[in-house]
């Protein structure tokens, strides 16, 4: 089997589910079944809840159609059709094996099979089994929610195909974006081996120490490179009663002098909590939970005050935050990892020991739950979104000194820690990362084929030019990659300086022949620099913030028609100024993760580099472009008349999308929404986007002429305003937009539909820009946009009143 073309998933809960949905996004057709109960289609169900569930499981929610439900009792001869077959039925191993034998009669011959367990190794799973089934037989295990998390942890056994083995590795790479990773057929592999002992240190060391749990999350989380949910937060996240499973799971199967078995405590109050249906966030709460009792419409959020024995909602106290966050060992997380741990503080001492004893583990597991650790970290940042992998963390301490503080503590210090020495796990040589092996030598980190990463890059050269916004790169073959290095990646007036500085070396060099707007911060883009703007209207520089306003605006202009291509590449949040920049582009390639609006209404302004502009084109010219296909004609003449392409259809889309602030939850339904066209790229895979940006780049670099001036817009003018604005006066009658959105909107309103112009009249993009800088700037004279900025920038959310 060396094609995947439809798949088939058994089982339909969270995981299941989830993971049909991720392979819709992929495109790729799925049938998904589960167990007959009377009354009830839980597969049919299951695509119905995640319809609803925020956030999305699909990418597009019409992706769901792709799914076929059916129950394994009924319909198991659909499966005969898929190339790939994933059981995600219950973690027992009776279940699984039943499923397997239905499996391995319904299935087509050299079709492959795969288990999403967390812990039961492969070796037990194919116990029993034919040797063909063997033979197709791997584990994938995907993590929750399976759109969202990265990592996929491959296991085959010594009977599984190499060819099927590669076939999944590469669709679960390149199409389902995930970060693969090889791990030894062992108990729990490699994340939820470490991530599970790590999880029980934390919540033993804060019993045993009496730490708080505001306290303990609050230092075993960015202080120390861990997502903000810390320890408790994080089972509270994935269900206090998966817990016990998880341990149970791993205690059954676990080698008898593993360190899991030392530290493993079956707390009382954990199965109380269970019982009282305190499972976490799907439950009543958890460690963390809203105080019932609060005052109607107040948020006042209670932590569970431990008692190891026993669990009593009395238990609960308000939840001190802030007050947590002022233990030193918070604080010293600025300074790095081994400041943290040499605090002597609760959380200090708390921290050490939760990590003295993870680390100590994952040094003992080297060989045994994968053969590199390199391996082991990526399957930690990747699967519990740590910033850095053990090994990472144990570089940061200095191997040598958590070597000898394990030694004082009468510790034994792992053999690849010994080995080691005063030397360091991770080195750069020769402009490559490289890692210490188990045979004591140090080792290429080697990236797959199509995957470039600007951080390699930074390796082995220096920047063609820089500055404190931003830094340009030379990414090979005649592109240059402009990266935002601004705080949150906004505009200011070094980005565009910059900028300018980019566009002249490129066109006035024979060595550059295009340029990719890219970077590897989690978000792209936060747009314009909203503190530099509030700091310009506190004190009424008002000329300064208009020239800031036609400085943009010149800038991107600029790109749009420079005498090389322009591709933009982003990920995660692309807001504001940096969706503007998209929209510039000749091209986007964007990562299928991409989150991008013109959210500027959410501070009380309209977009001013060119986003009310090209938002209009884009609409118009997929207008055309559908009109043009349903009739089998092209002319303008044509066009004009139909009624699909009247002045106002574009207007009304772009007021809708603009006035509302809508950001795409996906890069595909960017394109649905318009920001985005259809000939644009999609990239599953975060570690791939920059490859097949530069690749586009080139592609558009052969032959590139850039596109001319739209000389001829026609737009609707007063009468298409009046309606737009008689549509918001029917909004705020009824409650649902306040005098400021009103306010906003009839300046909004004003740019989209052309000013004093009519249809009979065209304008020029230029027309649209002065416009768009018009009204933006008596928008941000009129009273209550400041406080709006103000509030943005406090609270990260918009002003509704």
């Amino acid at each position: 089997m060396s094609e995947i073309n439809k798949v088939a998933v058994i089982g339909s809960g969270v995981m299941g589910s989830g993971i049909a949905a991720q392979l819709t996004n992929a495109g790729l057709p799925v049938v998904l079944l589960d167990i007959k109960v009377e009354g009830k289609d839980l597969a049919a169900e299951a695509v119905q809840k995640m319809l609803k569930t925020d956030p999305a499981p699909f990418m597009r929610k019409s992706n769901a159609k792709m799914i076929q439900t059916g129950t394994i009792d009924d319909d198991l001869d659909l499966i005969k059709d898929c190339d790939w077959i994933i059981e995600v039925v219950l973690e027992k191993l009776e279940v699984k094996h039943a499923t397997y034998e239905k499996i391995q009669k319904a299935r087509k011959k050299g079709s492959i099979v795969s288990s999403n367990t967390s812990t039961i190794p492969l070796h037990k799973l194919v116990e029993g089994q034919p040797k063909d089934f063997a033979k197709d037989f791997m584990i994938t295990h995907f993590f929750n929610p399976p759109r969202y998390m990265r990592l996929l942890e491959l296991v085959v056994g010594k009977d599984t195909d190499k060819k099927a083995a590669r076939t999944i590795r590469e669709i679960c790479d390149r199409r389902l974006g995930k970060g693969v990773v090889q791990t030894n057929d062992t108990p729990g592999f490699i994340a939820n081996r470490l991530g599970v002992f790590w999880l029980t240190a934390g919540v033993n060391e804060a019993i045993k120490q009496g730490v708080s749990i505001d306290v303990a999350d609050a230092v075993m989380s960015k202080p120390v490179g861990i997502p903000k949910t810390g320890v408790f937060g994080l089972i509270d996240l994935v269900g206090i009663d998966l817990m016990p499973k998880l341990s149970e799971s791993l205690l059954s199967t676990l080698p008898k002098d593993d360190a899991y078995r030392e530290i493993f405590i079956d707390h009382p109050f954990v199965h109380g909590m269970i019982e009282a249906g305190y499972t976490g966030r799907k439950g009543k709460g958890g460690f963390y939970r809203l105080n019932p009792d609060a005052p109607k419409g107040a948020k006042e959020k209670q932590a569970l005050a431990i008692d190891p024995s026993s669990f009593k909602e009395s238990h609960y106290i308000k939840s001190e935050k802030k007050a947590a966050g002022a233990d030193e060992a918070v604080s010293a997380g600025r300074k790095g990892l081994r400041a943290v741990v040499e605090t002597d503080s609760e959380g200090g001492q708390y921290a050490w020991a939760v990590l003295r004893d993870t680390l100590a583990y994952a040094a003992q597991l080297v060989g045994e739950i994968a053969d590199t650790i390199h391996d082991i970290d990526e399957g930690m940042k990747l699967g519990y979104n740590w910033k850095k992998g053990p090994f990472e963390m144990i570089d940061d301490l200095g191997p040598a000194w958590f070597a000898e503080k394990l030694k004082e503590e009468g510790m034994k210090v792992p053999d690849i820690l010994a080995a080691v020495g005063e030397g360091s796990f991770y080195k750069i040589d020769g402009g490559k990362i490289q890692y210490f092996g188990t045979d004591k030598k140090y080792h290429d980190v080697v990236r797959p084929d199509g995957v470039l990463l600007l951080r390699d890059i930074k390796l082995s050269s220096e920047p063609v030019m820089k500055n404190g916004s931003a830094s340009v790169w030379d990414i090979g073959d005649g592109v240059l990659c402009f990266e935002h290095t601004s705080k949150m990646n906004t505009f200011d007036e070094g980005t565009f300086e910059m900028l300018v500085k980019t566009k002249a070396t490129i066109e006035g060099s024979d060595d550059y022949k295009a340029l990719v707007v890219y970077n590897e911060a989690s978000h792209f883009s936060a747009g314009a620099n909203l503190g530099l703007a509030l700091f310009m209207v506190n004190i009424a520089m008002f000329p300064q913030v208009e020239e800031f306003i036609r400085q943009g605006q010149k800038v991107f202009m600029d790109l749009k028609f420079a005498n090389f291509p322009l591709v933009s590449a982003p990920s995660g949040m692309a807001l504001g100024g940096g969706c503007e920049i998209l929209l510039t582009a000749d091209a986007i390639q964007a990562h299928a993760e991409t989150y991008c609006g013109l959210v500027e209404v959410g501070v009380g302004v309209i977009p001013g580099w060119g986003g009310c502009k090209e938002m209009i084109l884009r609409l118009q010219e997929r207008e055309r472009a559908k009109f043009a296909k349903d009739l089998g004609k092209i002319g303008k003449k044509t066009l004009w008349f139909s009624p699909d392409t009247t002045p106002m259809g574009a207007v009304r889309q772009a007021f809708e999308t603009i006035g509302t602030a809508t950001v795409a939850k996906s890069a595909f339904e960017a394109v649905d929404i318009g920001y985005f066209r259809e000939r644009d790229g999609i990239t599953m895979n975060r570690d791939r986007l920059l490859y097949d940006a530069k690749a586009r780049a080139l592609e558009l670099a052969k032959d590139y002429r850039p596109p001319e001036k739209a000389q001829d817009i026609r737009l609707p003018g007063p009468t298409g305003k009046l309606a737009l604005n008689m549509a918001v006066a029917d909004l705020h009658k009824s409650g649902k937009a306040t005098d400021y959105d009103v306010v906003v909107s009839d300046h909004l309103a004003r740019v989209l539909t052309g000013g004093d112009t009519d249809s009979t009249q065209t304008l020029t993009e230029d027309d649209l820009l002065n416009l768009e800088v018009e009204r933006f700037m008596d928008l941000l004279r009129t009273p209550g946009t400041l406080a709006r900025i103000e509030h943005m920038l406090e609270t990260g959310k918009p002003l509704r009143n």
